[in-house]
Protein backbone atom coordinates (compact mmCIF):
# COMPACT_ATOMS: atom_id res chain seq x y z
CA UNK A 1 0.00 0.00 0.00
CA UNK A 2 1.19 3.70 -1.20
CA UNK A 3 1.53 5.74 2.26
CA UNK A 4 0.55 9.49 1.53
CA UNK A 5 2.54 11.75 3.44
CA UNK A 6 0.69 15.45 3.70
CA UNK A 7 2.31 18.37 2.13
CA UNK A 8 2.45 19.95 5.30
CA UNK A 9 5.18 17.20 6.52
CA UNK A 10 7.14 16.98 3.11
CA UNK A 11 9.77 19.79 5.21
CA UNK A 12 9.99 18.24 7.90
CA UNK A 13 10.70 14.45 6.80
CA UNK A 14 13.17 15.85 4.48
CA UNK A 15 15.03 17.93 6.88
CA UNK A 16 15.13 15.00 9.47
CA UNK A 17 16.16 12.71 6.98
CA UNK A 18 19.48 14.93 6.10
CA UNK A 19 20.15 16.01 9.77
CA UNK A 20 23.68 15.71 10.62
CA UNK A 21 24.13 15.27 6.37
CA UNK A 22 25.96 17.71 4.37
CA UNK A 23 28.46 17.85 1.44
CA UNK A 24 31.10 17.86 4.20
CA UNK A 25 30.77 14.61 5.49
CA UNK A 26 29.71 12.38 2.38
CA UNK A 27 26.16 13.78 0.84
CA UNK A 28 26.47 13.76 -2.94
CA UNK A 29 23.63 14.79 -5.56
CA UNK A 30 23.11 11.38 -6.61
CA UNK A 31 22.45 10.83 -2.24
CA UNK A 32 19.76 13.43 -2.57
CA UNK A 33 18.04 12.52 -5.90
CA UNK A 34 17.53 8.97 -4.65
CA UNK A 35 15.65 10.01 -1.67
CA UNK A 36 13.78 12.99 -3.29
CA UNK A 37 12.64 10.28 -5.94
CA UNK A 38 11.39 8.01 -3.26
CA UNK A 39 9.73 10.97 -1.37
CA UNK A 40 7.87 12.23 -4.76
CA UNK A 41 6.35 8.77 -5.28
CA UNK A 42 4.81 9.46 -1.59
CA UNK A 43 2.59 12.70 -3.07
CA UNK A 44 -0.58 12.29 -4.20
CA UNK A 45 -1.53 15.38 -5.79
CA UNK A 46 1.23 15.97 -8.62
CA UNK A 47 -0.08 18.81 -10.38
CA UNK A 48 2.21 21.43 -11.64
CA UNK A 49 0.43 24.22 -9.40
CA UNK A 50 0.84 21.71 -6.18
CA UNK A 51 4.32 21.00 -6.76
CA UNK A 52 5.41 24.00 -7.45
CA UNK A 53 4.11 25.18 -4.60
CA UNK A 54 6.04 22.34 -1.95
CA UNK A 55 9.31 23.53 -4.42
CA UNK A 56 8.65 26.87 -2.97
CA UNK A 57 8.61 25.70 0.40
CA UNK A 58 11.91 23.80 -0.05
CA UNK A 59 13.15 26.80 -1.22
CA UNK A 60 12.83 29.30 1.19
CA UNK A 61 14.46 26.49 3.35
CA UNK A 62 17.92 28.17 1.49
CA UNK A 63 19.41 24.38 1.98
CA UNK A 64 21.58 22.94 -0.89
CA UNK A 65 19.47 19.47 -0.46
CA UNK A 66 16.28 20.37 0.17
CA UNK A 67 17.15 23.20 -3.28
CA UNK A 68 18.11 19.73 -4.89
CA UNK A 69 14.94 18.28 -4.50
CA UNK A 70 12.75 21.07 -5.65
CA UNK A 71 14.66 21.19 -8.89
CA UNK A 72 14.22 17.16 -9.17
CA UNK A 73 10.43 17.90 -8.65
CA UNK A 74 10.20 20.67 -11.28
CA UNK A 75 11.65 18.75 -14.00
CA UNK A 76 9.54 15.97 -12.79
CA UNK A 77 6.26 17.82 -14.00
CA UNK A 78 7.84 18.79 -17.43
CA UNK A 79 5.01 17.80 -18.93
CA UNK A 80 2.74 20.15 -17.73
CA UNK A 81 4.98 23.10 -18.53
CA UNK A 82 3.96 26.34 -20.16
CA UNK A 83 4.55 29.62 -20.67
CA UNK A 84 3.71 30.78 -17.19
CA UNK A 85 6.21 28.47 -15.94
CA UNK A 86 9.27 30.35 -17.73
CA UNK A 87 8.21 33.24 -15.18
CA UNK A 88 7.99 31.10 -12.21
CA UNK A 89 11.49 29.55 -12.77
CA UNK A 90 12.94 32.93 -13.38
CA UNK A 91 11.99 34.08 -10.08
CA UNK A 92 13.24 30.74 -8.51
CA UNK A 93 16.37 31.59 -10.56
CA UNK A 94 16.53 35.45 -8.97
CA UNK A 95 15.30 34.90 -5.27
CA UNK A 96 17.07 31.11 -4.74
CA UNK A 97 20.11 30.59 -6.67
CA UNK A 98 22.91 31.86 -5.30
CA UNK A 99 25.96 30.16 -6.59
CA UNK A 100 27.35 28.21 -9.90
CA UNK A 101 26.29 24.74 -8.17
CA UNK A 102 22.54 25.57 -7.73
CA UNK A 103 22.15 27.70 -11.28
CA UNK A 104 23.76 24.63 -13.08
CA UNK A 105 21.72 22.10 -11.41
CA UNK A 106 18.57 24.07 -11.93
CA UNK A 107 19.30 25.30 -15.65
CA UNK A 108 20.66 22.08 -16.88
CA UNK A 109 17.39 19.93 -16.09
CA UNK A 110 14.21 21.41 -15.38
CA UNK A 111 14.91 25.45 -17.01
CA UNK A 112 16.75 23.98 -20.11
CA UNK A 113 14.18 21.75 -20.94
CA UNK A 114 11.28 24.08 -20.62
CA UNK A 115 13.20 26.26 -22.85
CA UNK A 116 13.87 23.41 -25.56
CA UNK A 117 10.37 23.34 -25.72
CA UNK A 118 9.59 26.57 -25.95
CA UNK A 119 12.35 28.29 -28.12
CA UNK A 120 10.45 31.80 -28.49
CA UNK A 121 11.35 32.14 -24.24
CA UNK A 122 15.36 32.57 -25.38
CA UNK A 123 14.21 36.52 -25.68
CA UNK A 124 13.87 36.88 -22.10
CA UNK A 125 16.77 34.90 -21.36
CA UNK A 126 19.11 37.51 -23.34
CA UNK A 127 18.28 40.05 -20.76
CA UNK A 128 19.90 38.17 -18.32
CA UNK A 129 22.87 38.88 -20.00
CA UNK A 130 23.23 42.41 -18.14
CA UNK A 131 21.91 41.44 -14.69
CA UNK A 132 23.79 42.66 -11.66
CA UNK A 133 24.28 39.07 -10.46
CA UNK A 134 26.56 36.68 -11.36
CA UNK A 135 24.86 33.59 -11.71
CA UNK A 136 21.68 35.00 -13.53
CA UNK A 137 24.56 35.89 -15.94
CA UNK A 138 25.75 32.44 -16.47
CA UNK A 139 22.32 30.86 -16.48
CA UNK A 140 21.94 32.64 -19.70
CA UNK A 141 24.39 30.70 -21.26
CA UNK A 142 24.11 27.24 -19.12
CA UNK A 143 20.57 27.33 -20.24
CA UNK A 144 21.25 26.89 -23.53
CA UNK A 145 23.19 23.29 -23.00
CA UNK A 146 20.37 21.33 -23.03
CA UNK A 147 18.44 22.30 -25.69
CA UNK A 148 21.21 22.14 -27.96
CA UNK A 149 21.84 18.54 -26.03
CA UNK A 150 18.64 17.32 -27.69
CA UNK A 151 18.98 19.74 -30.63
CA UNK A 152 16.06 21.41 -29.88
CA UNK A 153 17.15 25.31 -29.85
CA UNK A 154 16.23 26.05 -33.58
CA UNK A 155 15.54 30.33 -33.61
CA UNK A 156 17.95 29.61 -30.66
CA UNK A 157 21.36 32.38 -31.21
CA UNK A 158 24.18 30.93 -28.97
CA UNK A 159 26.11 32.90 -30.66
CA UNK A 160 24.60 35.83 -29.42
CA UNK A 161 25.08 35.16 -25.43
CA UNK A 162 28.64 34.38 -26.22
CA UNK A 163 29.10 37.63 -27.76
CA UNK A 164 27.15 39.68 -25.12
CA UNK A 165 28.65 38.05 -21.64
CA UNK A 166 32.51 37.84 -24.18
CA UNK A 167 34.26 40.26 -21.38
CA UNK A 168 31.92 39.64 -18.28
CA UNK A 169 33.78 40.75 -15.35
CA UNK A 170 33.44 37.12 -13.50
CA UNK A 171 35.19 33.82 -14.38
CA UNK A 172 32.55 31.77 -14.13
CA UNK A 173 30.27 33.46 -16.29
CA UNK A 174 33.33 33.28 -18.75
CA UNK A 175 33.41 29.63 -17.77
CA UNK A 176 29.84 29.12 -18.56
CA UNK A 177 29.53 30.42 -22.04
CA UNK A 178 32.65 28.67 -22.59
CA UNK A 179 31.08 25.62 -21.52
CA UNK A 180 28.34 26.14 -23.51
CA UNK A 181 30.37 26.87 -26.32
CA UNK A 182 32.09 23.32 -25.94
CA UNK A 183 28.85 21.47 -26.03
CA UNK A 184 27.80 23.62 -29.45
CA UNK A 185 30.94 22.25 -30.88
CA UNK A 186 29.96 18.93 -30.74
CA UNK A 187 27.05 19.39 -32.98
CA UNK A 188 28.23 22.52 -34.88
CA UNK A 189 31.60 22.11 -35.36
CA UNK A 190 32.22 24.25 -37.84
CA UNK A 191 30.43 27.37 -36.87
CA UNK A 192 32.34 27.41 -33.53
CA UNK A 193 35.70 27.09 -34.98
CA UNK A 194 35.08 30.40 -37.23
CA UNK A 195 33.65 32.04 -34.29
CA UNK A 196 36.08 30.66 -31.78
CA UNK A 197 39.00 31.98 -34.88
CA UNK A 198 37.05 34.94 -35.47
CA UNK A 199 37.44 35.92 -31.43
CA UNK A 200 40.53 34.21 -29.82
CA UNK A 201 42.45 37.65 -29.42
CA UNK A 202 39.00 39.11 -27.51
CA UNK A 203 38.06 35.94 -25.92
CA UNK A 204 39.42 35.09 -22.19
CA UNK A 205 41.87 32.31 -21.86
CA UNK A 206 39.72 30.90 -19.55
CA UNK A 207 36.49 30.79 -21.71
CA UNK A 208 38.86 30.01 -24.79
CA UNK A 209 40.10 27.19 -23.19
CA UNK A 210 36.77 25.78 -22.19
CA UNK A 211 35.40 26.26 -25.47
CA UNK A 212 38.33 23.80 -26.74
CA UNK A 213 37.71 20.86 -24.63
CA UNK A 214 35.70 18.77 -26.99
CA UNK A 215 37.73 19.66 -30.57
CA UNK A 216 40.00 17.54 -31.81
CA UNK A 217 43.67 17.84 -31.82
CA UNK A 218 44.10 19.01 -35.00
CA UNK A 219 41.58 21.97 -34.73
CA UNK A 220 42.84 23.15 -31.32
CA UNK A 221 46.14 22.60 -32.43
CA UNK A 222 45.02 25.75 -35.43
CA UNK A 223 43.11 27.68 -33.28
CA UNK A 224 45.57 28.11 -30.70
CA UNK A 225 48.32 28.48 -33.38
CA UNK A 226 46.62 30.72 -36.01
Amino acid sequence: MKVVIRVNDIILIAKHYFKGLSKENGLTTSKVRAFSSKLYKTIEDKSIDNIFNICEQLLDEHKWELGVIAYDWAYRVRNQYNTDTFFVFESWLKKYVTGWGDCDDFCTHAFGELLSQNNELFKYVIIWTNHPSFFVRRAAAVILIYPIKKDKYHGINPYLISDMLMKDEHHLVLKGYGWMLKVLSQVEQDKVYEYLLKNKNIMPRVAFRYALEKVDEETRRRLMTS
